[in-house]
């Protein structure tokens, strides 16, 4: 089998840029804001703390991560 030489590489999901447009009622007291952000087929939620969700195919998937990490403790 050949190697496969002809892929386009790509950043990582860790290189994901800030939310452009943070969802509606997502605030928290603690002051985490979420948002999704897509990455090519796949989109992820990602907070202004720093944390990032997994990449999802669904956004209903990836909303939810967000709504789980701000009721967080």
């Amino acid at each position: 089998m050949d190697p496969h030489t002809k892929a386009t590489q790509v950043a990582p999901f860790t290189a994901v840029a800030e939310p452009r447009h943070p969802a509606a009622g997502t605030q928290t007291p603690t002051g985490h804001t979420t948002s999704t952000a897509e990455r090519g087929s796949f989109c992820l939620a990602v907070c202004s703390c720093g944390w990032t969700g997994p990449a999802r195919r669904s956004r209903d998937l990836a909303r939810r991560d967000a709504t789980r990490h701000t009721a967080a403790p």
